[in-house]
């Protein structure tokens, strides 16, 4: 799975035990401009460093795989877990709310009225 947006949020890296470590990254995600979603990422072991060259305000596109898993506490209620596992991260390029740049318009009212064309 796949999704674009601009990165909110970058933590450090997190040594969660001895043999796991991971990193979050929060997504501004703006299907609805009224309702902005920020949607957490995590990144683990090796794919921490994918991390590395991406700041606040980038926008990106993050490939990730969606993973979930039971959970049973000690009375034996049992509840479940989703992750987003990123796996890939891409720049896209420019900035949020950048404007394409073009020509400026003309104000034709403005033009002689002399007309010399030669056709």
């Amino acid at each position: 799975m796949d999704i674009k947006g601009k990165v909110h949020e970058v933590s450090a890296t997190m040594q969660v035990t001895d043999s796991l470590k991971k990193r979050e990254l929060i997504l501004e995600y703006i299907e609805n401009p009224q309702y902005p979603e920020y949607i957490k990422f995590e990144a683990i072991q090796d794919r921490c460093n994918l991390l590395d060259s991406v700041k606040v305000g980038d926008n990106v596109e993050v490939a990730f795989n969606l993973k979930g898993r039971p959970w049973t506490d000690k009375t034996g209620k049992k509840s479940y877990f989703n992750s987003l596992q990123l796996w890939k991260i891409t720049s896209v390029g420019g900035a949020a709310g950048a404007t394409p740049e073009y020509a400026p318009p003309v104000d034709l009212s403005a033009a002689p009225d002399d007309d010399d064309l030669p056709f």
